[in-house]
């Protein structure tokens, strides 16, 4: 097969197509962020206990493993 060759895109063109593209973006609401915001930071605060409470349990573990040396 003989692959064709792709066009380069001269700068106003590409300029165009970015405008166009940037027009379809739908943007979030406020109400949408912040309900957003205020999940993320509540996952956020679930993994780092969760993560606290398996690094302590490790930590436990190896002190009581380096107790018995």
């Amino acid at each position: 097969m003989a692959e064709e060759k792709k066009r380069k895109t001269s700068l106003p063109e590409f300029v165009n197509q970015v405008r166009t593209e940037t027009g379809k973006v739908v943007w979030p609401t406020r109400e949408e962020t912040v309900r957003t915001a205020i999940f993320v930071f509540i996952f956020m605060v679930i993994l780092s206990l969760f993560f606290f409470g398996i690094d302590s349990l490790f930590n436990a573990i190896v002190n009581f493993l380096l107790t018995l040396a």
